[in-house]
């Protein structure tokens, strides 16, 4: 699958139709800290989106501890940003809705 680059103007816009997820220090990823009300719950999040990002073949660089889930959205075959990585944040705001 080819991915293409987010032009640096195109990704400020992109930020704001997403629900508070940040840019990297370095510009080259998004981030966002989800926080659950336990670990089953923290889980059962990173559970359902492995899947969803499984069958995008776009998969996260993730941590958790406890109830808490840091997510580190990037594209390394372009070294930095694509609309996979927006459309997987958009996947993973969903599923965190549904859970909270």
């Amino acid at each position: 699958m080819r991915y293409e680059r987010l032009a640096p103007e195109a990704i400020p816009g992109a930020l704001r139709d997403l629900d508070g997820w940040s840019l990297s220090e370095q510009g080259d990823a998004i981030t966002k800290e989800f926080s659950f009300d336990d670990f089953a719950q923290a889980f059962g999040f990173m559970t359902e989106c492995a899947i969803i990002a499984e069958k995008m073949g776009h998969h996260p660089e993730w941590f958790n501890v406890y109830r808490r889930v840091d997510v580190r959205l990037t594209t390394h075959d372009v070294g930095g940003l694509t609309g996979h990585d927006l459309k997987l944040a958009a996947a993973m705001d969903q599923v965190a809705k549904r859970r909270v």
